[in-house]
Order: structure tokens, then sequence, then C-alpha cells
């Protein structure tokens, strides 16, 4: 298990246990976390399940492939450290992943 938390865009915080393989999506759409749709189901079809990840993980993640960062051009205020969630796949080395859903979805 490794442990992920979720901020929304009022600031609130959410810190869960997950399971190591699952997708941050995956993880998300399980508990109800305000700010995801996952509309594709985790197809990497859309960009409903955009999240900001934290300065300090950005750079601990595998660089996003070209199919994710053309579904980004979709999503609501794209940042550099945009991701979709249905694409981080959560590893040992991710405990204690931070992330912050947008303030809508795309």
């Amino acid at each position: 298990m490794v442990q992920i938390t979720f901020i929304d865009h009022s600031g609130q915080s959410r810190t869960l246990a997950a399971d190591v393989g699952a997708s941050v999506m995956e993880v998300a759409m399980k508990n109800s976390i305000p700010g995801i749709e996952a509309e594709c189901g985790g197809a990497c079809a859309c960009a409903t399940c955009h999240v900001y990840v934290a300065d300090a993980w950005k750079d601990r993640l595998p660089k996003a492939q070209s199919m994710e960062e053309d579904m980004l051009d979709f999503a609501f205020d794209v940042r550099p450290n945009s991701r979709l969630a249905c694409q981080i796949k959560l590893t040992p080395e991710l405990d204690g992943l931070v992330v912050e859903t947008p303030e809508r979805q795309g």
C-alpha cells in the first residue's frame, strides 16, 4: 500500500491508502474524490481526470506519453505539472504522492 493525497481546488485534503499498481484515477473513483470525472474510464481518451502533480513529485513520475499530452490539450487550465490521473500508476516509490484537482474538468 502507498499513501496518496488529493487536494481539491478549495484546499480540502484527503489522504488515502492505495494499492500498488492502481492508477491515481482508479483510487479517486473508488473513493469518490470530487473533481475527478473519468468519463472514459481510464482509456486516455478524454481529459476528465486531469490533476496537478505537486512540484516535489512531478520529476519522479515517468514522462507523459504523446497520447496523454494530446489529451491534455482538452483539459481546463493546463499547467507544466498537469497530468492525467489515469496514466499515473502507483509504485512504492510514489508513496506520499500529492495531486491537486483543478477547479473544473475540461
